[in-house]
């Protein structure tokens, strides 16, 4: 059996962002919140991870970090660095453990609008990093890549994923991309997905949960649909033949409270 990690939306640099303990925030009164979230998200992860092991694959799907926060002034940010930021998202990966590690990448806004940072996180790995990726593990093909459309109604939530797995299949027919079995994409930060069959053939389709908790200004006031915080793994045995398992935590920190008057 060889297990996959499929993982994305860290978000280094940010307060919310998945943080090692050596950059969390200091645990002070006005900053206990945001420390009780790093601290707990950062505990799960390590948690969580351990109990996967061993991983044979880690695909690590964009937005690894947050870059420069310019639309809430750099406000919401541990450091703007994004160096530094990508050296948090190197220590996440590498806690992983994992034997292998591929990426993609993210948005621009997040990573670079003209510079891709997250390639320094894959040159630290020594991994490859693209912009759609189709790892194959014992005839299981991955569609890999990080955007995708999202929906502000929970009823609409599958429709890019629908969309994307047609566009393979069409893509495929043309002889310009591999036939998918796993349709995977990131960046709406929730966790839906679902299979169809073409003909005779299934393909699953799935946006990840974040590695990043809630507590955005943008998130905060401006959305209303739950987000998930976790990831998935995938475990192949024999060939062509896969279980996908989804790992998705309730972060106490996060709960709205009620105000008493």
């Amino acid at each position: 059996m060889k297990r996959i990690l499929l993982a994305g939306d860290l978000h280094c640099g940010h307060f919310a962002g998945l943080t090692p303990p050596a950059y969390r925030v200091r645990n002070t009164e006005q900053t206990h919140k945001l420390y009780n979230v790093q601290h707990e998200c950062w505990e799960w992860y390590e948690k969580a991870i351990d109990a996967v092991q061993p991983i044979y694959l880690a695909v690590w799907n964009g937005d690894l970090i947050d870059g420069r926060g310019e639309r809430s002034g750099g406000t919401e940010l541990i450091t703007p660095d994004r160096e530094e930021q990508a050296s948090m998202a190197v220590a996440c990966v590498k806690r992983a453990r994992a034997d292998q590690n591929i990426l993609t990448y993210g948005t621009p806004y997040h990573t670079g609008g003209s510079e891709d940072f997250e390639r320094l996180v894959a040159h630290e790995l020594q991994c490859k990093i693209g912009a759609h990726e189709w790892p194959s593990v014992n005839g299981v093909v991955f569609d890999i890549r990080h955007h995708t459309g999202g929906s502000a109604v929970p009823y609409g939530r599958k429709t890019a994923l629908g969309r994307a797995a047609l566009w393979n299949i069409l893509w495929a027919d043309a002889g310009l991309q591999p036939r998918a079995n796993i349709v995977v994409r990131s960046h709406v930060h929730y966790h839906v997905g679902g299979f169809d069959y073409y003909g005779t053939k299934r393909v699953d389709a799935m946006t990840l949960p974040a590695l990043c908790g809630m507590g955005s200004k943008y998130g905060s006031r401006f959305c209303e649909g739950l987000v998930h915080f976790g990831f998935v793994t995938v475990d192949i045995e024999g060939e062509g033949c896969y279980t996908i398992n989804s790992h998705v935590a309730h972060i106490q920190a996060q709960v709205a409270k009620v105000t008493e008057f």
